[in-house]
């Protein structure tokens, strides 16, 4: 079981500690009584897909022996206007430089990290059960 957890700094800023123990800081806009200072967590889900389904491409297409000179991700999406304000629209662009890069294979490599390997697409497809819990500690 994978364990994470967020720690209030201030106003609005977290540090989060994933399993991986990377800490990244969090915030929310100013609109939203933040002071903007580090990603925001909507943002931050964005970036998980792009970097999940990307690091997943990059090693297909190595195995596959294609010559990538330059890869990035790119997203466009569409947020709901009012609360929750959840992603509503994802689209993915995969632009990728090199000397040769077969159709063939970059569109399989894709097709295999959206159909098979990238977690995080899986989980934003797939209905999550989310449950909690709460405690409370008096102090002094």
């Amino acid at each position: 079981m994978a364990k994470a957890k967020v720690r209030w700094v201030e106003g609005l800023q977290f540090v989060g500690s994933p399993p991986s123990n990377h800490a990244i800081t969090l915030d929310g806009t100013e609109k939203g009584g933040g002071a903007d200072s580090a990603i925001h967590p909507g943002e931050l889900l964005l970036v998980a897909l792009a970097g999940c389904t990307g690091m997943d491409v990059i090693s297909i297409l190595k195995k596959m022996r294609v010559d990538v000179k330059e890869f990035e991700v790119r997203i466009d999406a569409e947020a709901a206007g009012e609360h929750p304000k959840a992603w509503e629209k994802i689209h993915l662009t995969y632009h990728v430089v090199g000397k040769d890069i077969p159709e063939d294979k970059l569109k399989h490599a894709i097709e295999l990290s959206q159909n098979k390997y990238c977690s995080v697409s899986a989980t934003l497809r797939a209905p999550v059960e989310v449950t909690y819990s709460y405690q409370t500690e008096k102090t002094g």
